[in-house]
């Protein structure tokens, strides 16, 4: 299964199989996670973000860090609720909108829960994502930021194992300049190391705020 890319533009969540967009990312309600699942404790929860039925798990790679260590995403990842997003740090629009959108919401809610929360950032322009850069990007947000970077060829099959088709270079201009047409949304692992909800661009930091908690406290099961 590979999800449609769209360079730029927000990513429909319709293109996911078993996603649901949710009306509060157009300004309506949120709405109850469907699909057969519920909650251990029967109380209800709502979410900003777009639910998936069935959930994507999550995937296994093994790609580089910006100290230079291989990083095996689901093993590094074990216990923590795990945002992964691919981009690239030359992108204008989404890139840094995503990343400071979550950092933001992060820094906004109590310590121990943003603790709990392990955000990955995957690059898709590994010519030009030289570690350092990354690093230096990704601090801009926040330095506990993991960044990951390889050949072109693993960053792809990471891609393919997230369930999405590999980003590609986009020409701009005469000069050889380029700009990447990528994914646009947020996978969310829960601790089962399933996505059962993804967040495209649009989401206001209140958004972000309102479903941390929920993340980190669902207990998802099949009634």
């Amino acid at each position: 299964m590979n999800l449609r890319v769209v360079p730029r533009t927000l990513l429909v969540l319709a293109a996911l199989p078993g996603a649901t967009p949710l009306a509060s990312a157009q300004g309506g309600p949120s709405r109850k996670p469907e699909g057969g699942l519920t909650r251990v404790d029967g109380a209800e929860a709502t979410y900003r973000g777009g639910l998936v039925s069935p959930p994507l798990a999550k995937p296994e790679f093994v790609l580089t860090d910006t100290s230079g260590a291989r990083f095996d995403l689901r093993k590094q990842t074990q216990g923590s609720i795990t945002l992964l997003f691919f981009g690239y740090t030359n992108c204008p629009d989404m890139c840094p909108m995503q990343m400071s959108m979550i950092s933001r919401a992060l820094k906004s809610v109590r310590p121990e829960l943003a603790k709990q929360f392990r955000v990955v950032f995957v690059t898709t322009d590994p010519d030009r994502d030289t570690p350092a850069a990354l690093r230096t990007w990704l601090d801009h947000f926040d330095k506990g930021f993991i960044g990951l970077s390889g050949t072109q060829r693993e960053i792809d099959a990471a891609q393919v194992a997230a369930n999405l088709a590999p980003a590609k270079k986009i020409p701009v201009g005469s000069n050889g300049g380029y700009a990447v047409g990528h994914a646009a949304f947020i996978f969310a692992y829960t601790r089962d190391n399933l996505a059962h909800v993804v967040y495209p661009i649009g989401l206001k930091v209140e958004d972000w705020t309102h479903d941390l908690p929920y993340l980190a406290e669902e207990t998802w099961t099949k009634p």
